[in-house]
């Protein structure tokens, strides 16, 4: 993007219709008067622009979403109408952030009477013109990765005075049916009210609606009525458009109420037993997905790796996923537990039937698992389906069930056989085509391209789990969906002389609460002999249904719509053609591999798909110095995007989860507050806590170590004047972060946070989420309240944002400093938080009445020393941000004297990032 940043306007939409209008000075516009802005880390620079005070020159006339579900294929049209009132001209950017799973169809730019519009191109013939864009330093690519599921498209052009501009952006997909219905995700962030702001859904369903359910995070008393929802028998529409006067978070002031997830959920009927076919304009769809069948029993071998990458959070998160799993396994299934680092290591020789007695066994086991060793993948799966083919040779497992690995890694191959593609063949060879590989990635180390082959090439596929404080829900999330098999082998057939150009049609599985969906062109316009049969095999014999497929008369069963997007049974056929044809490009034969990749663009160009084969050029009007500015938008595979995070920094918009701690499983190190310390210790079930009073302007060490050179100083600062008590009330305002072997600088105050790292400097906003990845730092900031860091193979801490009230008498807005891990610092390791990081032992006698009834006074040994501390509480606020948690702990007076080395003043330091 050009570094000429004059109006930022930010319009950023996730989702299938999702919507965030937003800009970095909590209102639509932001003026830079900095016209010689760099443009390294442009994405998290813009933050740095100076702001005027002129933030009315550009009007957002209008922001309107608008979906179109049509049997499951859902088409968006995201526009924004935005006027230039200023007398010069000003840049205005236009962002939208759609699922990952959608094509982008269609980009306009109406500029004074003139469209723009952007033109797709094989990747390879873009390649010049992109080239050219980022050599120029003006453009970069339209498209970057954005969170778990979303991609954010951005673009930007300059606007005449008094004119205005209309962006509109078009996307398409097939809604996926997981757990029994389809979903809509509306994340609505607007950060600032708008004149037109509007959100329809309009869902088309022959088959006949089953149930939609809308709400939303934000929704209020006075806002739940301006979601209106209509739903007929094949007919839904859900709206939501408040007024400005609506929008409004307070009387008084400009905020918007308007912050969080809009969610619309449905499904259809189901009640054929060969499924549901339309046939529009010569082409066909077949929906398949019967009720009321009974599940088939699986045979389920997980395949756990406990490598010493696995230490610390995300074993602790694979063990209470698994614990949870094998709880809800069936008593039908059969099942096995293989944990791996550099050995392989089985619970028992042979998979054990679900029984009660069995289950409680394997909890104890599971809770039992701790990280060791390296990654040895590969003889961990052969090792799971050695002893899958075993007990089906010796008849342990019945006949009718489906063989399953799951196989949960975080890291690459490094012991035993490291090749990733004799991996490959080997697992396929053993397997023979029999079972079912379902591969999770943890985290961003793992090879996702290696697992997403490995499991397509074994009837199944990879996923990726990211590490967050939701990572055990993600993981019993995916389980959740392959947890009851319905049918196995599952043939859809069609007349050979009606049909052509056949999607997929056989599936080794259909899993409860999904769908089968087959699409193809018709033949023959005749249909009186269009007779589809569906084969299976279920749980006590095959399944077989047939039936007579007729076309939809739309005009009969739509009587009242003009125009419902006639042509979507040949782009849904379109559609999952080329995403059935990008999977086989990456698996089998070089051969298939090429010309699957050949197909598949010719139908991305032919139906303007935007596709990790093709780009979208989008040609912006002439600059003022008589220039275009080309720009492109491509699409990122999963390899892509895991490849941008580890690249370097990756800005992101997206709200990441709020990190919610697991109390009494590690200990954690804080100060809060006025200043106070507190020190958790679960191992005794007990906390230690203590108080600094300083002068306002002090800086204190809190955690160094010389040998890492993690350095963490934090200074305080006091209220605004003196209140009426005479109590001076003092807290930390800002802290400065280093580590010296990685090269990494990082200052986070009550305004900002700035890091340095590769000798550049950027800096985030507490007023926008983001998440920043460097390759030693990882940054996690949620909106006004809190910043994780994440130090590679050293130590994390999150830092927690408490705001005042603006116009509050005498308080400020300060810190809260909270260690979450810090196993792999050194015994070294010191300072008013580090000296505790290793543990301290003490002993609590002689209980006594104290001044406060409810908080009883003892003798406390500690470090050779007898002293008299107090037993009351602090407040942790990592939970609940406003109030916090009391946390019961034992009090040592006058600043820590006995508990802590030394003095508290000698813990004073000269600089924010100074040892003396």
């Amino acid at each position: 993007m050009s570094g000429l940043l004059r109006v930022h306007l930010l319009l950023l939409l996730l989702g299938c219709v999702c919507l965030w209008l937003s800009s970095l000075a909590r209102a639509a516009l932001v003026i830079s008067e900095d016209h010689e802005a760099p443009q390294v880390a442009r994405g998290a620079a813009r933050s740095l622009q100076k702001r005027s005070t002129n933030e009315a020159t550009v009007e957002v006339h209008s922001v309107t979403v608008d979906c179109t579900v049509t049997s499951r294929f859902a088409r968006t049209v995201m526009t924004s109408v935005a006027l230039n009132k200023a007398n010069t001209s000003q840049e205005i950017f236009f962002e939208v952030e759609l699922p990952k799973t959608a094509f982008i169809t269609n980009f306009s730019m109406e500029i004074e009477g003139r469209v723009y519009v952007g033109d797709v191109k094989e990747k390879e013939k873009a390649k010049k013109q992109y080239e050219k864009a980022v050599s120029s330093g003006r453009t970069a690519g339209l498209v970057k990765a954005s969170g778990r599921k979303m991609e954010k498209f951005s673009v930007s052009v300059n606007i005449a005075a008094k004119s205005n501009v209309t962006f509109i952006l078009t996307h398409e997909e097939l809604l996926q049916r997981k757990l029994g219905h389809y979903e809509i995700l509306t994340r609505v962030k607007p950060k600032t009210r708008v004149q037109k702001f509007q959100i329809v859904v309009n869902i088309y369903e022959p088959q006949g609606i089953l149930f939609v359910d809308a709400h939303a995070t934000f929704l209020s008393n006075d806002l739940l009525p301006l979601v209106e929802k209509t739903v007929t028998d094949k007919k839904a529409h859900v709206s939501f458009s408040p007024t400005m006067e609506q929008q409004r978070k307070c009387p008084d002031c400009d905020g918007t109420l308007i912050d969080g997830d809009f969610i619309i959920k449905y499904d259809v009927n189901r009640a054929k037993s060969f499924g549901d076919i339309q046939i529009v304009n010569g082409y066909f769809v077949h929906f398949f997905a019967p009720p009321d069948l009974r599940r088939v029993p699986k045979n389920v071998v997980f395949v756990i790796d406990i490598s010493g990458s696995m230490y610390g959070t995300k074993m602790t998160q694979t063990r209470e996923a698994m614990l949870q799993i094998v709880k809800d396994l069936h008593e039908d299934d059969h099942f096995a537990l293989i944990k791996f680092g550099s050995a392989i290591y089985t619970w028992r020789d042979s998979l054990s039937k679900a029984t009660q007695e069995n289950i409680t066994e394997a909890i104890n086991y599971v809770k039992d698992i701790d990280s060791e060793g390296m990654t040895n993948i590969n003889d961990a799966v052969l090792r799971g389906v050695a002893m899958l083919i075993k007990d089906r040779k010796e008849k342990k497992l019945p006949e009718r069930s489906v063989d399953i690995i799951i196989l949960l890694t975080d890291g690459m191959p490094n012991v035993g056989e490291s090749n990733t593609a004799k991996i490959q063949e080997n697992v396929l060879s053993a397997t023979g085509g029999k079972m079912s590989l379902f591969s999770l990635g943890f985290g961003n180390d793992v090879d996702y391209s290696f697992l997403d082959v490995l499991s397509k090439q074994n009837k199944g596929i990879a996923r990726r789990i990211y590490e967050a404080s939701d990572a055990t829900l993600q993981l019993q999330g995916f389980y959740d969906e392959v947890a009851s098999p319905l049918l196995l082998e599952v043939d859809l057939r069609y007349p050979d002389n009606a049909v052509e150009m056949l999607t997929t049609n056989h599936f080794s599985q259909l899993f409860n609460g999904s769908e089968i969906v087959v699409a193809g062109r018709l033949t023959d316009n005749d249909l009186d002999n269009f007779m589809v049969d569906v084969m299976g095999q279920g749980l006590e014999e095959d399944y077989k249904a047939q039936g007579q497929a007729s076309p939809v008369k739309w005009t009969d069963i739509y009587p009242d719509e003009e125009y419902i997007f006639g042509d979507f049974t040949e782009r849904l056929w379109a559609y999952l053609t080329i995403q059935q044809l990008l999977e086989k490009s990456k698996s089998g034969p070089a051969d298939e591999k090429e010309n699957a990749t050949a197909k598949a663009l010719d139908m991305a160009l032919k139906y303007s798909f935007v596709t990790p084969l093709t780009s979208m050029v989008v040609t912006k009007p002439e600059t003022e110095d008589g220039t275009d500015s080309p720009l492109i938008a491509d699409k990122l595979t999963e390899e892509q995007r895991q490849q941008a995070e580890r690249r370097g920094y990756h800005y992101m918009s997206a709200s990441p989860p709020m990190y919610t701690p697991t109390y009494h499983s590690s200990p954690t190190y804080f100060v809060d507050g006025d200043p106070h310390f507190m020190i958790e210790l679960p191992e005794k079930e007990d906390a230690l806590c203590f108080n600094i009073n300083d002068r306002p302007g002090t800086i204190f060490s809190l955690v160094t170590d010389p040998q890492s050179g993690i350095l963490v100083n934090g200074q305080i600062i006091g209220d605004k004047k003196i209140p009426p008590d005479g109590k001076m009330n003092t807290y930390f305002w800002r802290f400065g972060i280093v580590h010296q072997t990685l090269g990494v600088r990082l200052e986070v105050n009550t305004r900002d946070i700035s890091v340095f790292q590769d000798s550049k400097w950027v800096k985030l906003l507490w007023s926008d989420s983001a998440s920043l990845k460097g390759l030693n730092v990882d940054l996690l900031v949620t909106k006004e309240r809190s910043l994780m860091v994440t130090l590679k193979d050293s130590v994390k801490f999150v830092v927690l944002l408490h705001k005042v009230w603006e116009k509050h008498p005498y308080h400020r807005d300060y810190l809260g400093f909270y260690t979450l891990d810090s196993h792999l610092l050194s015994p070294a390791v010191h300072g008013l938080l580090g000296q505790f990081y290793h543990g301290i032992e003490y002993e609590v006698s002689e209980l006594r009445p104290g001044e406060v009834p409810e908080k009883p006074d003892a003798t406390m040994f500690v470090k050779g020393q007898q002293l008299n501390v107090t037993r009351g509480w602090q407040r942790d606020f990592r939970r609940d941000m406003k109030n916090g948690e009391n946390v019961p702990c034992w009090f040592v007076h006058n600043n820590g004297t006995g508990l802590i080395d030394g003095d508290a003043t000698d813990y004073v330091v000269s600089g924010l990032f100074k040892t003396v």
